[in-house]
């Protein structure tokens, strides 16, 4: 599966953004499918999930803020990024596993990340 993120840029603190990844090659239909982010200085840390069914996961620091859902029709998923906080900006990447997991070493397929910038 090639994954292509897309959707990143600058933005003020409070607003928002959405980040779309286009999968290619082969249905996302199987996958367990996350969003990580990556901070200059900082490990990769896992944003959100989302299973084959569309259940979803979110790591505490963007829960009410943040929603993923998932497209298998259109062989995407999205990440609906509200009220954002410069503790947010980071490179963030879409992957595709065949586990619900919060571990980056889950996942096989990787796309090549988008910018998230959030000025204060």
């Amino acid at each position: 599966v090639q994954l292509q993120a897309s959707g990143g840029g600058l933005v003020q603190a409070g607003g928002s953004l959405r980040l779309s990844c286009a999968a290619a090659g082969r249905s996302i239909i199987n996958y367990s499918m996350a969003w990580f982010r990556q901070a200059p200085g900082k490990e990769r840390e896992y944003v959100s999930l989302i299973s084959r069914s569309g259940g979803t996961y979110y790591r505490d620091s963007v829960k009410e803020r943040f929603t993923m859902t998932r497209d298998d029709d259109k062989n995407a998923v999205y990440l609906q990024m509200n009220a954002l906080k410069p503790e947010d900006a980071a490179v963030y990447y879409c992957a595709a596993g065949w586990t619900f997991s919060t571990n980056d070493y889950d996942y096989e397929f990787w796309g090549q990340g988008t910018q998230v910038t959030v000025s204060s």
